[in-house]
Parts: structure tokens; C-alpha cells; sequence
């Protein structure tokens, strides 16, 4: 009895230790995703797309022989849910090397934590306030722990506003174009707003008053009515697909003649198929040179992540899927290089993103668009790829079978390398 008892003891203290080296073998990050909140339509891809990644990265060996151990969580789109998530993934005993994080509200109520504890966190939210790392600029605080993979939501609405004013230049139009800013009155519509209009004036623009609408879906008849007598020409749609959706539709309805101007996650193929022809000619950015099916050498990698939630290959996978396969990839190779330089922790995270200039990520040759971080400057990209939603026919039907014919489009306009000023760092 004494003997089996001593047994009992050993294997339970080797099923400790046991344990104990799995936890030390494993690399962890955090993962903040909105599956049901108020941008949970453009999440769920998005979020879904970081967990195939993260989990093809581990079936193919992991970082450095290390699995990575990805801490998803919904926490839909609630600033105070993000906080106390984050306040685990920093507890000393069990503190992250690195985050995948998502909204704007939440990312910039983190930033000063991030560096006061050293995780880098590569977001979901492009707002330019986290591009400047030291704050010199003046516009932001600094984030030096603060990435995004793509161009800022105001270097992209700056792209759009030049595609727009060379638009109205082409069309003859007399007088000076009207620009308008839309959205909830809420830190990632808000985000590009003042550099959004300040460009717009030096473009030759009158910028009217902000129209502002939720980020749930609604009637927003009002609001289209308002911009009809407004005589608004170009119209910039802050919010997510979901609610875009319902003013592109109530703008249809109510005979608005208007240019939208869809931010990053404003429009994408689900969108496009649920407003039918409401979303034809909407002019957004994309953030990889191709998307989902396009003619790359980067799409077999793609494929081959997708198929860990979709063994088929056959469910349709937006744009912000592929951006999010991007954004993970590039926050493994990251890890990759901690990993090898004195280990996997957030400082060393950090370095790990300033090591290449127009970085693609291996395997992603013609997806993802090149990218450089350095230490003064974490506008990863300045080059705008600017696309407009082409709708010819009903949109009723599987979205494989209606991109496959062209029902809908996604055709490329224009692309607008911008300036790197150093005074619209961080704004």
C-alpha cells in the first residue's frame, strides 16, 4: 500500500513536471477577436483567419520547435472586457510575448500599458495614432509597442480623396466638390476624420458637417435625406460593412446620387452580395495585391491555412481574411527572429519587426504587400491600393459562384503611393 502510494506520488509528480515543460515549451500570445459585438461582420474573418494561421504555423513546427499558445478570446468589441484580458495576459506568471489585438478604442486605451510592460500588439485597428513610436510628431502619444499590417485608415482616406478629386476633375463637374464625413460618433470612424477633412480642403473641397450613424444596422433614411440636400458629391462611411450597408440601401431608396468611399473594413464580397446593387461603384482600399482565388504564388499558402477551419477548400474567404493571414505571418516571423535572439519576449518581438525592408512574409510572394517598421516609424506601408465594388446582376446565390461569373467584382482603380512626412506621423 506504501509502495503504490509512493508510485501514485512519483507519476503524479512526473505528470507536474510533465506539464510544467510542455507550459515552458510553448510561446503564448494573446488574441482579442469580435465574434458578436459591433464590428463582429468584419471579426469573425478576420479573427478566424488568425486562428487557422496561428494553428498551420504549429502543424508545421511552430516558432523555433515551440508551439505557439494563441489565447483566443471574444470579447466583443467592449473596451472593459479588453482591459481585464489584458491585465491576465500581463500578470507576471503568465505574461504574453505578444498580442493580436482588434478594435481602436480598445488598442488605444492599452497603448501606454503595452509599453510600460513590453508586449507588442499588432492590431486589428489601422488608426494612425499608433504609428509613431516615440511621439515626436506631437499628433499622439508614442506607441512603441503599437503595429498594424497595411496602410492607416488616414492614409487611406488621404489616397481616396486624391482618387476623388482627380474623379471630379475627369468628370467635367463645375464648382468645388462636396466631401462629408460619416460614421458613429466613436474612436475608429473618428479616427482619419480630422486628417481626412484637413486633406480635403487642401485637395479643393468643401467639407461639409460630419453625418453621424451607428455601427449596428438601422434605418438611416434620415441621414441619406440629409446628404441629398446637402448636394454631398463624395461621402466617407467610417463604420463596418454591417451598417454601411443599411445607408448605402436607404441611400438607394432615396434617390441619393453620391461617391462612396468605404474605409478598410467598410466594404468587402459579403458585403457587396447582402447591398446588391447599393454597393456598386464603392471605392475602398485593399490591403494585399489580390484577393481570395487570385493569380499569386502566395494563394497556395493561403489555401493550405484556410483548409484548418475549411478541410473542403471550397467556403469563400473575404479580404480581411487574407489580410489577417498576412498580419499573423508577419507577427510569426517576428517571433522568429525573438526566438533566435536571446528568446521570445516582447522586447526582442519588437526588434524582430524591424529587421527587413519590404518584408513580405515567406510563402505569401504576391499577397501581402511589402512592409518596413523602424523604430521612428511604424507606418508599415504608404502605398494605397484603391478598388471599386462592380455589381452587375441579382446577388442571390453562393458568393463562390457569383465572384466565379463576375456578378461581383472587385477592380483594381488606383494605387497612390503618399509622401512620408514626418509631420503626418501619428495623425
Amino acid at each position: 500500500m506504501k509502495m503504490k502510494s509512493l508510485l501514485s506520488t512519483a507519476s503524479f509528480a512526473l505528470v507536474i513536471a510533465a506539464f510544467s515543460a510542455s507550459a515552458q515549451a510553448q510561446i503564448a500570445i494573446g488574441h482579442l477577436a469580435d465574434y458578436s459585438g459591433g464590428t463582429s461582420d468584419v471579426g469573425t474573418p478576420y479573427g478566424q483567419a488568425v486562428a487557422d494561421t496561428f494553428a498551420w504555423v504549429n502543424k508545421n513546427g511552430g516558432v523555433g520547435g515551440k508551439q505557439i499558445n494563441v489565447d483566443t478570446n471574444d470579447y466583443s468589441y467592449q473596451v472593459p472586457k479588453a482591459i481585464a484580458l489584458y491585465k491576465k495576459w500581463s500578470a507576471p506568471d503568465s505574461k504574453v510575448a505578444a498580442i493580436m489585438g482588434w478594435g481602436t478604442a480598445d488598442t488605444e486605451a492599452l497603448t501606454g500599458f503595452l509599453a510600460q510592460d513590453k508586449i507588442p500588439d499588432l492590431s486589428g485597428s489601422y488608426a494612425a495614432a499608433l504609428t509613431d513610436p516615440e511621439g515626436t510628431s506631437g499628433k499622439a502619444k508614442p506607441a512603441p509597442y503599437n503595429f498594424f499590417y497595411g496602410p492607416s485608415y488616414s492614409d487611406s482616406l488621404r489616397a481616396m480623396l486624391i482618387w476623388a478629386a482627380e474623379d471630379w476633375k475627369a468628370k467635367g463637374k463645375p464648382g468645388k466638390p462636396k466631401f462629408v464625413h460619416m460614421g458613429a460618433n466613436h474612436p475608429y470612424p473618428n479616427a482619419p476624420k480630422a486628417a481626412g477633412e484637413a486633406m480635403a480642403l487642401e485637395l479643393g473641397f468643401e467639407v461639409l458637417p460630419p453625418l453621424v450613424f451607428a455601427l449596428a444596422p438601422g434605418d438611416y433614411s434620415a441621414q441619406c435625406l440629409s446628404l441629398k440636400s446637402s448636394g454631398a458629391n463624395y461621402a466617407y462611411l467610417g463604420n463596418t460593412a454591417a451598417s454601411n450597408i443599411s445607408v448605402m440601401k436607404a441611400c438607394k431608396t432615396a434617390g441619393v446620387e453620391i461617391q462612396f468611399l468605404g474605409n478598410v473594413w467598410g466594404m468587402d464580397e459579403n458585403a457587396a452580395k447582402t447591398a446588391g446593387d447599393a454597393a456598386n461603384g464603392v471605392i475602398f482600399p485593399l490591403r494585399t495585391a489580390v484577393s481570395w482565388g487570385g493569380d499569386a504564388p502566395g494563394m497556395k499558402t493561403v489555401m493550405e491555412i484556410s483548409k484548418m477551419s475549411d478541410p473542403t477548400g471550397k467556403v469563400y474567404r473575404p479580404v480581411h481574411y487574407i489580410a489577417a493571414v498576412c498580419s499573423s505571418l508577419y507577427m510569426k516571423e517576428a517571433l522568429d527572429w525573438a526566438a533566435k535572439n536571446g528568446g521570445a519576449t516582447g522586447d526582442n518581438v519588437v526588434k524582430g519587426f524591424y529587421q527587413k525592408k519590404d518584408w513580405v512574409p515567406a510563402g505569401m510572394e504576391g499577397v501581402c504587400a511589402p512592409s518596413t517598421w523602424t523604430d521612428k516609424d511604424h507606418r508599415g506601408t504608404l502605398k494605397v491600393e484603391l478598388y471599386r465594388t462592380k455589381i452587375s446582376g441579382a446577388t442571390d446565390g453562393d458568393l463562390n459562384d457569383l465572384m466565379a461569373k463576375g456578378t461581383i467584382k472587385l477592380e483594381k482603380v488606383k494605387s497612390v503611393e503618399l509622401p512620408r512626412k514626418p509631420e503626418l506621423l501619428g495623425w
